[in-house]
């Protein structure tokens, strides 16, 4: 294979590390944050979720702004500014002394959080060869869900050893830093900018052409926002394990390793739509067995089901938002995926957190497990349909 092909080139695996940074960052304080914002502040359940969603919404709004500046601007100026700003708003955890201004820190970080993950991901594109996109993409995403599974075991683990808040907040300020700096030394292909000037139009925002997914995209990230916002408190008052959530997230970390090695291999044959259904219907039996199955045996045995389901739709489903739209679109269809994985998320923090309030988490996982079941029959009805006629390459 020629040196201009290769796929573990320097750039690559600094682009690859840096958004592990983000997202290690990210979810090292994610699950701790419902506990914190009850002992520290008294806060409730409904608070907590209207607290906590105020990040994702900001994420959400800037998702379709990041896709346009990722296309129309020089990408590494995008991308090194976003950084940044995800970077230094990790100090304004340290010194929010106040339920309100906590709330105002944790909102304003969500929209670089937005920014950044586009930027980042779009440049990954940039630096892989052609014939190693599909493959590279399952690569990428290996670091979100290493991150994503890691994370809260050592945010965890961490304060189980050390009983501060604030040690995890830094851990996350030192880690985003260091991704900053990875970043700020690849070097990417010179691409000429040149402007769009074309009617403003919802599709260089937006990717139309990916709505269904997008409707399956917001269901699976439900269940996935009420498990991973609300797990830890659920775990230490409801089943009486303290650490039982780090674990919890170690055995998913496994399942996603897996199936990302696993499916490299058919995503690099081209079987992208293969992958996606496969992926959905095993993450369904996951969510299923979590919402249903009060037991060890369910609460761990859902996390490595989850875990192998997930590894497998989420590159396959990034490819296919990559293919509905041009060369132009790249940064859109990054930023539509991840605008549906926010909406989901939020929806689900906001409405977990009240079902939680009035019937328990119980009963918010089974509307976990009930919305993720629509986005399935999404998919299988419409969206995988869609995208065979309207994919603009494979």
């Amino acid at each position: 294979m020629s040196a201009v092909e290769k796929l573990w080139n320097s750039n690559y695996i600094k682009v690859w590390c840096a958004n592990f940074m983000i997202f290690f960052s990210f979810m090292v304080v994610t699950p701790l944050l419902p506990l914190y914002l009850s002992e520290e502040f008294g806060a409730d359940k409904h608070t907590i979720g209207v607290v906590l969603s105020g990040y994702t919404l900001t994420a959400l709004f800037m998702r379709p702004f990041s896709g346009y500046m990722v296309d129309s601007f020089p990408r590494k100026v995008v991308l090194l500014t976003s950084y940044f700003l995800f970077f230094a708003l990790f100090a304004g955890y340290l010194v929010a002394g106040s339920l309100t201004l906590f709330a105002l820190v944790r909102t304003l970080h969500g929209g670089p959080m937005g920014m950044v993950t586009v930027a980042n991901s779009t440049c990954a594109i940039d630096v892989l060869h052609p014939s190693r996109r599909a493959e590279g993409i399952g690569y990428y995403g290996l670091s979100n869900n290493l991150a994503t599974s890691m994370a809260p075991t050592i945010g965890l683990l961490i304060y189980e050893l050390v009983d501060s808040y604030n040690a995890i907040f830094i851990v996350a300020l030192l880690v985003s830093f260091v991704g900053l700096m990875l970043n700020s030394s690849v070097r990417f292909p010179e691409k000429e900018i040149v402007p769009n000037k074309a009617p403003i139009s919802l599709d260089r925002f937006f990717l139309v052409k990916g709505t269904l997914l997008g409707v399956c995209m917001v269901c699976i990230a439900f269940s996935y926002g009420v498990i991973a916002t609300y797990i830890a408190i659920y775990s230490k008052e409801e089943l009486g394990m303290t650490a039982g959530s780090g674990l919890w997230f170690a055995v998913l970390c496994i399942g996603l390793m897996a199936s990302r090695l696993l499916g490299i291999r058919s995503l690099r044959e081209g079987r992208i739509v293969e992958n996606a259904s496969h992926g959905l219907l095993v993450s369904l039996v996951g969510y299923g067995l979590f919402a249903t199955v009060h037991n060890y045996f369910g609460y761990y045995g859902a996390a490595l089901i989850v875990g192998l389901g997930n590894g497998h739709v989420w590159p396959a489903m990034q490819n296919m938002f990559i293919n509905l739209g041009t060369n132009r679109q790249r940064g859109t269809a990054n930023s539509t995926i991840l605008t549906s994985w926010d909406v989901g998320v939020g929806i689900g923090v906001v409405l977990g957190g009240i079902i939680a309030e009035y019937y328990g988490y119980t009963s918010a996982f089974l509307a976990g497990f009930l919305f993720n079941a629509v986005g399935v029959a999404v998919f299988f009805l419409f969206a995988r349909e869609n995208y065979l006629r309207n994919r603009v390459s494979a």
